[in-house]
């Protein structure tokens, strides 16, 4: 049972995704300048907004790019708003709003925390969340978009941050984890509510999502810094780990839906993203019944099944391919797209992280990688009440457990990569980056980029191209961030 917590009564979530929704129209402002910030701030009201920030963040932009560049969804040929995607030749202005709500919105108003809580009695653990929800947002920030400002970031003043590289980000983001779980305490008497979108203030889970943050920053460094993974990972044998979806919930209440199908509604209910053929033969092929949560069938007098297009096909004149489903927020007729939740890290990607690290003799665990990975394909299944698991396991050639260390890393990435389609779907291309996990992605059709290249990272937003003295200089969407050495 999940025991995620259902704010939306409590009113919470309305305001601080109204502030959001208003400052997505504003002119972009630099990294030291926030909207929703004012005299009477609160910890209550600030910690929810930077969780509904990174959700918005997750769940729009990063899941658009994620769900076609991780080959889960395709720009359909009827409609046109994602073609600059699938033909990898997107710009810069595309991705100043993301840019914006990880600075503007998020880091700073943790900043804002830090500053409210400093020598308050009683504010420990909203530190502690904090301190978490930071290297959180800098984790994803940087797998993004690679080197980033951060030692100057969100500095009063200072409208030209000075950028960081990105092993200096991450030795960064072990040590404010670290600080957060310095100072949780899981049986703390004060805590937070309902302001804490994620968990409810339940700080044992906080301490299970800190430390299976930690599993998944030392492994995003597996081919570039083994040596320090491993060490790393060495230290966290023995500790508690997620075994529920960390996520945020949403609902039909207007300023409430889920992110993705916000935007949706943004298009007048334009149904742009279609069913990638890479993950519908994926699932067909190995007789997955999560194809049937993740897609809807495509139904005719001759045809009843699951059926996509290839990456860049939008020129085809078809009407054979399936949408996606409401389970992922991403159909945009059926108003339960709504209520598809968002996950920050979720009872799979634990298992497998787990699954991983054991698997390359850096971490010990009382269960095996095979049983890990096993539970982490459970795990997949339960989030979304799909029968037949074992069954799966049992039979299906991507659930096997193979032989040999290179091998098992093959089938815990892929399979990863399948549970998170829809809804951790920037972390799914993220991986393929890292591994090149699965080995079956195909160049997209429409492909501006020439020979076999892919994306390989988001681009600097034009408002840092622009008006940050210190830009280190514009990169071009195929080159690999620094952990990208496959």
């Amino acid at each position: 049972m999940n025991k995620l917590l259902n704010i939306w009564n409590t009113g919470v979530l309305v305001i601080v995704m109204a502030g959001i929704g208003f400052t997505g129209c504003r002119k972009f402002l630099d990294t030291n300048e926030n909207p929703n910030l004012s005299s009477e701030a609160s910890i209550e009201l600030l910690l929810p907004a930077v969780q509904a920030a990174i959700g918005h963040v997750l769940g729009n932009p990063l899941q658009i790019y994620g769900g076609i560049w991780g080959q889960y969804w395709a720009q359909s040929p009827k409609s046109s708003q994602y073609r600059s995607l699938e033909q990898y030749s997107v710009t810069t202005t595309s991705f100043d709003r993301p840019w914006r709500m990880f600075y503007s919105d998020a880091l700073q108003d943790l900043e804002e925390i830090f500053m409210l809580t400093e020598g308050q009695p009683g504010t420990d653990q909203y530190q502690a969340i904090a301190y978490i929800l930071k290297a959180y947002a800098l984790q994803v920030a940087t797998d993004a978009w690679g080197d980033i400002p951060m030692t100057e970031a969100n500095t009063e003043g200072n409208t030209s941050p000075a950028y960081n590289s990105q092993e200096q980000v991450y030795d960064s983001i072990v040590a404010l984890v670290n600080k957060g779980l310095s100072l949780l305490d899981v049986n703390a008497e004060v805590t937070p509510g309902t302001d804490d979108l994620l968990f409810g203030g339940d700080m044992e889970q906080w301490l299970r999502f800190a430390n299976t943050f930690k599993l998944r920053v030392f492994l995003r460094m597996s081919e570039v810094a083994p040596q320090k993974a491993e060490a790393g990972l060495q230290s966290m044998s023995g500790e508690d780990f997620l075994e529920e979806d960390a996520q945020i919930e949403y609902s039909t209440t207007g300023g409430n839906q889920n992110p993705l199908f916000s935007e949706i509604l943004g298009l007048s209910r334009v149904q742009n993203l279609v069913a990638s053929e890479t993950s519908t033969k994926f699932l067909t092929q190995n007789g997955d019944p999560r194809a049937d949560v993740f897609y809807q069938r495509y139904v005719t007098a001759d045809m009843d099944t699951i059926v996509g297009i290839p990456q860049g096909s939008y020129r085809t004149n078809t009407n054979e391919f399936s949408l996606p489903s409401a389970a992922v927020g991403a159909a945009g007729q059926d108003n339960n797209s709504a209520n598809a939740p968002v996950k920050f890290m979720s009872a799979a990607e634990s298992y497998f992280l787990q699954a991983e690290a054991v698997t390359r003799g850096w971490m010990t665990s009382p269960m095996t990688a095979q049983q890990l990975f096993e539970e982490g394909i459970r795990a997949s299944f339960e989030s979304y009440d799909v029968e037949g698991v074992e069954d799966y396991i049992a039979t299906s050639p991507a659930a096997q457990w193979p032989a040999g260390e290179e091998a098992r890393i093959k089938a815990i990435i892929t399979q990863k990569w399948a549970a998170m389609n829809g809804n951790q779907s920037f972390e799914g291309w993220t991986e393929w980056r890292r591994t090149g996990y699965p080995d079956f992605f195909t160049v997209s059709q429409a492909t501006a980029l020439g020979d076999d290249r892919m994306p390989a990272r988001i681009l600097y937003p034009s408002s840092e191209v622009t008006r940050n003295l210190n830009f280190p200089g514009i990169k071009q969407v195929f080159e690999p961030v620094w952990w990208d050495v496959k």
